[in-house]
């Protein structure tokens, strides 16, 4: 009998590792670029995926006093290889971005939190969402959750 190997649900990217320093061409900073990302071991029956990047450490991680949205996309599709944005639709992040922003911050070093989630339905459209809109709409559709950690800021 063979056993099967299940993969969690990963999300890594070929610009940074996880814990490490977000190139500088992906920030305000440099050209803004969205970051490359790429995701595996993606459930059996998720039908969609959604990604939420925020900062928890705005303005100054010193004295974090909110959680900085940088990045809503949802309904991409549920499928291994390169995660493409313009495959899912655009939500809104706390600057008013229907797309990657950067990080951009004001003092020290910052934590930026890339969230994807593994759905068992595709939300449909339902406009620009942000941040606590998805995540009542996912509400009960989770199949599996994984993060990846980039770091940027002063050293």
């Amino acid at each position: 009998m063979i056993a099967a190997v299940l993969a969690a649900l990963a999300l890594q990217s070929s610009a940074f590792e996880a814990n490490a320093q977000i190139p500088t061409r992906f920030t305000c900073q440099g050209a803004n670029e969205t970051p490359p990302l790429s995701v595996a071991g993606v459930p059996a029956g998720a039908k969609s995926l959604a990604l939420i990047v925020d900062d928890p450490d705005a303005p100054d991680p010193a004295k974090p006093k909110r959680t900085w949205v940088h990045w809503v996309v949802y309904d991409l599709p549920a499928s291994p290889g390169e995660l493409r944005a313009s495959a899912g639709r655009a939500g809104t992040g706390d600057a008013g971005n229907t797309g990657w922003r950067g990080p951009c911050p004001p003092v020290g070093r910052h934590r930026y939190f890339f969230k994807l989630y593994a759905l068992d339905v595709q939300l449909g459209d339902r406009g620009e969402l942000g941040k606590a809109e998805l995540e009542k709409a996912m509400q009960g559709h989770v199949l599996e959750k994984t993060e990846l950690v980039g770091t940027y800021g002063e050293k």
